[in-house]
């Protein structure tokens, strides 16, 4: 059984004069999960973020959240925190006193902000850097007082836009663990993000955003059904192939060259693979199979590339 949805969007529509930003938009985030909101620059990301922060209202449609009972609330300071994606701190204030300022005005006493933030600081490798201003900090060391900033009074909802831009492998992979402790410990979370190998190992539920509009959505095995492909098999040949290889597959199969010596085959996930592997070595002069998901990042490409992009709010 699912757990209840704390946030509900229903067909939510938002215009900047002559700019269609969001479109119909829906969908639910249901209360302890990782979502991930994703979509190519101006796809109406940051546009359906600011309307879920009141920061803007919708043209159209409804932003809900709702308690565990299933009841409609407006949130208060301390049930959300938001990292935007533009800095918003100040750069000349000593980074502990920033922090226990914005817990502050989350409900945090000055004893209990100061603590956790010292915490935090020491979990993010920025002991002893309390009293230093922000704006000696190197970029990515800022992202990270801007994550603490929006989690150090642990809201119901974080919303992340953008959180690992800054970040270097290894402490992307350290705000990677962060979040789903966080998660694990009972915190609901909403994320933008481009980094899409970190958003396959996060997210439980995933939008894909275009132009304005959902174009996919769902946990990444529903996705990867949307999008027609799951499975990629790369064919490696000892000799160049055919003009016309593979002729007749089933439905559903795509075949595209790679090289004259290699092939790729994409396949949906309720087709049989016996059948096509046996042809596959009956008519093809084969050195080596390798079978794979499609990743997120590829179902991104392929799915962006079919409908087109452009650039809006």
């Amino acid at each position: 059984m699912p757990n209840p949805p704390i946030l509900v969007i229903d067909a939510v529509e938002k215009h900047y004069a002559t700019v269609h930003a969001v479109r119909g938009v829906s969908f639910e985030v249901r209360s302890g999960e990782i979502f991930a909101l994703l979509g190519p620059n101006g796809a109406g990301k940051s546009s359906l973020v600011r309307m879920i922060m009141g920061i803007t209202l919708p043209d159209q449609g409804s932003i809900e959240f709702r308690s565990e009972s299933g009841q409609a609330f407006v949130p208060q300071p301390p049930d959300l925190g938001y990292l935007p994606e533009d800095r918003g701190l100040y750069k000349d204030i000593p980074v502990l006193r920033t922090l226990v300022y914005f817990g502050q005005l989350r409900g945090m006493t000055r004893r209990d902000a100061t603590e956790e933030a010292k915490k935090w600081l020491g979990r993010l490798d920025l002991a002893g850097r309390e009293w230093d201003k922000l704006d000696t900090l190197s970029k990515g060391n800022q992202q990270k007082i801007q994550f603490i900033s929006a989690i150090l009074h642990r809201p119901k909802l974080a919303i992340l836009d953008e959180p690992f831009s800054g970040l270097d492998p290894l402490n992307q992979n350290l705000f990677l663990e962060i979040i789903r402790e966080l998660c694990n410990d009972g915190m609901t979370i909403l994320l933008s993000a481009h980094q899409m190998a970190l958003i396959e190992q996060l997210a439980d539920r995933i939008v894909l955003m275009n132009r304005g509009q959902i174009v996919l959505q769902g946990t990444l095995g529903e996705i990867r059904q949307q999008a027609g492909f799951s499975r990629s098999m790369t064919l490696d040949l000892r000799t160049p192939m055919s003009a016309t290889p593979l002729q007749g597959l089933p439905a559903g199969a795509v075949l595209e060259p790679i090289s004259p010596t290699q092939m790729r085959l994409l396949l949906p996930d309720d087709l049989a693979i016996s059948p096509i592997l046996s042809r596959c070595t009956q008519e093809l002069d084969l050195v080596e199979i390798h079978s794979e998901r499609l990743s997120l990042h590829e179902i991104y490409i392929r799915t962006l590339t079919a409908r087109g992009t452009e650039t809006e709010a």
